[in-house]
C-alpha cells in the first residue's frame, strides 16, 4: 500500500488524510470575518495538539542539553575487570554507546546556563546486559545525607509560595540550619559554580556504589560462585581543562546569551571538536570502612584521595547531537535504580532516596511506559518481562507478541536461566527500626575548612569571599546572616571575619540618599542589591 504523504509529500491528517489548505479554515463566506466551524477537522487537531505539546517538567534538572556519545574502557591505571565482572567493563578497548544530558538543578527550563548553581551530569550506557545510569554531579559532595530533607532543600532554592520570586533568605535560611550542607557550598560558591560551559567541568559520583563480581559463567551452577564486593565512587576529569567564569562574567553571560552552555556543546561537537573526560574510580573494600576516617556512605564527605587515589580506567566521548530535542532530551529519563550486573547501590543514604524519586519522577513526567520510548529503551535481547502490561502508550514488545501475562505459565517461551545478574546484597543488617536523623558534629567543619585552606594558598580566597558576601548582601534578614556566618565561623574564624566585612557596607553619606527598594534588605555591598539571576543563594 502507498502512503500518499511520502510518495508525494502532500500534508495529511493524524489518520493520513491528505489535505491541501492546510493552514486554511473552514468558515462561512469567502472573506476574513467568518464563524467557524465545528466540523473543521484540520483546524482542530493542529490546535488540539498544540496546546497539548507541553508535558511536566522535571522539578530540578529541567533546563538541559543532550548528545550521544561513547565508553570506552582503557584499564589506564588497573585491570577494571578485576574488580566487576559487568561486561561493559569486560576487556580494555570496549566501547559502549550512550546519551548524557547535562542541565542546571535549580532553575526552570527556560532559565539560564550560566547561573550559579550545581551542574547535573546524567549518562545513558545502553550495555548488552540492559541500560546503566549514571547521575551526577558539578561537585564532589551533595548538600545533604538525610532523604527525608529533599523536598526542604528543594523548595528552599524554588520560588517562594507567596510572592513567586527566588529568594535568597530561604535558601541561606534552610543552609544555616543544616550545617552540613556547607561542604558542597564551599564548591558552589567557589568559581567552580559558574563554569566556562558544561564541558569544562570535572564530574563526580557523590554517592558510594558497589563494582560486584563473582565470575562471568556461561551457564548457571548451584551453588553459585563466591561474590565479591568494593565500594567505589567515580570521577570524570575533563580533557579540556577546568576554566570556570568569574562572577561577573556568568552574569554579563547570562544576560546575553542564557542558552551558552547548550550552544556550545551542541556547537563543539558539530565542529568535530568532541569533549571527552577520564574515567577515575576510587575503591574500597569492605573490611577497610570500619576504621575510615570518614562514613563512606555519607555523601556530604569526601574519600581523602591520599588514602584512596583516583585510578583511571576509561574514557567518555561525546561525538553526536541529538536529532530531536524534545524526542531525546527532554524525554529521556535517568534512574540510578538502572543498574547492570557488576555495579550496584550502597547503603548511602541520599542514593537509598534517589532509588525512589528519579524513577517515579518519570513516570509522572512520561507516563508508565517512559522505559517503552526510544531514547529510554533497553535492547529487545536485554529487556523481558511480561507482566509489565497495558498503561497509557503502552507498545506489544514481546516476541512472539501473543503469550501470557504472568509467570511461570504454560504456553510461555523458555527462557533461560541468566548466567550473571545483579549480585544478592552481601551486606548484612540487624537491629530495632528507628527513626533516624543525622547529627551536625564538629568533624563535618574539618574538609570545609582544607577547602579554605587550599582557596588561600591559590589565590583563589578573595573571589570565594565577594561571592558569598555578594548572595548574603541581597536582602537576607539579619537573624539569618548572623546563623549562617556562624556556619562559617565554624569552618575558620578568619573565613567568617572577611565575609562580614565584604557584606558590610561603606558609611553613607547623607549626600547620596536614595529611596529604599520595596523588599530590599539594608546590606548591599558595593551598591545596591541585584536582582536574583537565577541561582542559588541569591
Amino acid at each position: 500500500m502507498s502512503d500518499p504523504a511520502i510518495d508525494t509529500g502532500i500534508y495529511t491528517l493524524d489518520n493520513g488524510c491528505p489535505i491541501n489548505n492546510v493552514q486554511g479554515s473552514l468558515r462561512v463566506g469567502n472573506q476574513l470575518a467568518g464563524v467557524h466551524l465545528i466540523r473543521d477537522i484540520n483546524l482542530i487537531e493542529t490546535i488540539a495538539h498544540t496546546v497539548h505539546e507541553r508535558i511536566p517538567e522535571r522539578v530540578v534538572h529541567a533546563k538541559g542539553h543532550g548528545a550521544f556519545g561513547t565508553f570506552e574502557v582503557t584499564n589506564e591505571d588497573f585491570d577494571i575487570s578485576e574488580f566487576t565482572d559487568a561486561d561493559f567493563l569486560s576487556e580494555k578497548g570496549k566501547t559502549t554507546q550512550l546519551f548524557s544530558r547535562f542541565s542546571t538543578v535549580v532553575g526552570e527550563r527556560g532559565s539560564a546556563d550560566s547561573v550559579r548553581d550545581t551542574r547535573g551530569y546524567a549518562f545513558k550506557l545502553y550495555t548488552t546486559q540492559g541500560n546503566l545510569d549514571w547521575v551526577f554531579f558539578s561537585t564532589p559532595t551533595f548538600p545533604i545525607r538525610d532523604g527525608g530533607k529533599f523536598p526542604s532543600f528543594v523548595h528552599c532554592q524554588k520560588r517562594h509560595p507567596q510572592t513567586g520570586l527566588r529568594d535568597p533568605a530561604t535558601f541561606w535560611d534552610f543552609m544555616s540550619r543544616n550545617p552540613e550542607t556547607f561542604h558542597t557550598l564551599m564548591y558552589i560558591f567557589s568559581d567552580a559554580g559558574t563554569p566556562k560551559s558544561y564541558r569544562f567541568a570535572d564530574i563526580f559520583s557523590v554517592n558510594t556504589y558497589k563494582f560486584t563480581k563473582r565470575g562471568l559463567l556461561t551457564v548457571p551452577i548451584e551453588p553459585p560462585l563466591p561474590e565479591t564486593y568494593h565500594y567505589v565512587r567515580l570521577r570524570f576529569q575533563t580533557d579540556q581543562g577546568v576554566q570556570n567564569l568569574n562572577q561577573t562574567e556568568a552574569e554579563q553571560l547570562t544576560g546575553t546569551d542564557p542558552d551558552a552552555y547548550s550552544r556550545d556543546l551542541f556547537n563543539s561537537i558539530s565542529a568535530g571538536q568532541f569533549p571527552s573526560w577520564t574515567v577515575e574510580a576510587q575503591i574500597l573494600a569492605p573490611d577497610q570502612i570500619a576504621e575510615y576516617p570518614v562514613n563512606v556512605f555519607d555523601p556530604t564527605k569526601e574519600w581523602p584521595p591520599a588514602l584512596t587515589p583516583w585510578r583511571k580506567f576509561g574514557k567518555i566521548t561525546l561525538n553526536t547531537n541529538p536529532t530531536d530535542a524534545f524526542g531525546e532530551t527532554e524525554q529521556v529519563s535517568f534512574n540510578p535504580a538502572n543498574v547492570v550486573p557488576g555495579w550496584d547501590v550502597s547503603p548511602d543514604p541520599i542514593l537509598q532516596t534517589r532509588l525512589l524519586a528519579y524513577g517515579t519522577a518519570s513516570r509522572y513526567r512520561l507516563g508508565i511506559n517512559a522505559s517503552q520510548l526510544p531514547i529510554n529503551a533497553a535492547s529487545a535481547a536485554s529487556a523481558y518481562n511480561p507482566t509489565k502490561r497495558d498503561g497509557a502508550h503502552y507498545v506489544n514488545p514481546f516476541i512472539p507478541a501473543v503469550q501470557p501475562n504472568y509467570i511461570p505459565a504454560e504456553g510461555a517461551p523458555f527462557r533461560p536461566e541468566a548466567a550473571n545478574t545483579l549480585a544478592q546484597d552481601a551486606d548484612k543488617w540487624a537491629g530495632r527500626v528507628t527513626d533516624y536523623i543525622s547529627q551536625v558534629v564538629d568533624d563535618d567543619f574539618t574538609q570545609p575548612r582544607e577547602i579554605w585552606e587550599g582557596y588561600k594558598a591559590a589565590g583563589t580566597d578573595e573571589a570565594f569571599v565577594e561571592n558569598v558576601a555578594t548572595a548574603l548582601g541581597n536582602g537576607v534578614p539579619e537573624e539569618v546572616l548572623a546563623r549562617t556566618l556562624d556556619v562559617f565561623n565554624k569552618i575558620a574564624e578568619d573565613l567568617a571575619a572577611r565575609i562580614k566585612k565584604a557584606i558590610t557596607p561603606p558609611p553613607k553619606d547623607p549626600k547620596d540618599d536614595v529611596p529604599e527598594l520595596p523588599g530590599g534588605g539594608g546590606r548591599f555591598h558595593h551598591g545596591p542589591a541585584r536582582p536574583n539571576r537565577g541561582g542559588v543563594g541569591g
